[in-house]
């Protein structure tokens, strides 16, 4: 298991729009762009093999390039070449992040240096949330399914664990970037449950500032 010493101080980072990474969780990507072959062989080549996921900020008017504050660096776990040079990789989550400025330099990607100070407990063994009401929660979560005619293995869902359960979804459900950071950035798994049973009854109600479906 990887040590808060053990992290760099800078990483390259991918700043992919919808894309969210949650510390033990596993995110499949496919990578194609020649920056970012060129940041995976860098990446490869270090002992730490860490990749930054950060949702650029959406500034109305304004900067195209900025960052949100906090990301999740993912390990390299898994990776295969095809055999046009593109890559299929998994990164597994190891801990969030938060950017203290970007590094300039001459790699086609980005890098910052980030400070890991204050997610020390993404290093640590799984969470549980002893407020998780699974049967309320599934229901909730099948009516949302049924809504946006989504589907699931439901007995996986229903045997997961709390944390395996409410990151997956996090991560999977059709959640615009806004929503996806403040689901990254909630402190404990209760919260990030919060945020997103509070999502799930928004989209329910179709976005409509109405009182909380029962």
């Amino acid at each position: 298991m990887m040590k808060p010493a053990d992290l760099p101080r800078t990483i390259p980072v991918f700043p992919l729009p919808g894309a969210l990474l949650l510390p033990r969780a596993r995110l499949p990507l496919h990578i194609f762009e020649p920056r970012y072959l060129a940041m995976l062989d860098d990446t490869l080549k270090t002992p730490h093999r860490l990749i930054g996921m950060v949702q650029p900020r959406e500034v109305p008017g304004g900067d195209q390039n900025r960052l949100h504050a906090i990301g999740c660096a993912g390990r390299v776990t898994q990776f295969s070449e095809t055999e046009d040079g593109r890559y299929m990789i998994t990164l597994a989550g190891m801990s969030r992040f938060r950017v203290r400025e970007e590094v300039q330099g001459f790699t086609p990607y980005r890098r910052c240096d980030v400070s890991w100070d204050g997610f020390e407990s993404d290093l640590g063994p799984t969470e549980h949330d002893a407020g998780f009401r699974r049967e309320t929660f599934l229901d909730l979560l099948g009516r949302y399914f049924d809504a946006m005619s989504l589907s699931t293995d439901w007995d996986s869902l229903k045997e997961a664990d709390d944390e395996l359960l409410i990151n997956s979804l996090s991560m999977l459900c059709p959640f615009d970037p806004e929503e996806r950071q403040a689901l990254l950035e909630a402190p404990s798994l209760s919260t990030r449950r919060e945020t997103l049973v509070t999502l799930i009854e928004f989209a329910l109600r179709g976005g409509a500032d109405e009182e909380t479906m029962q």
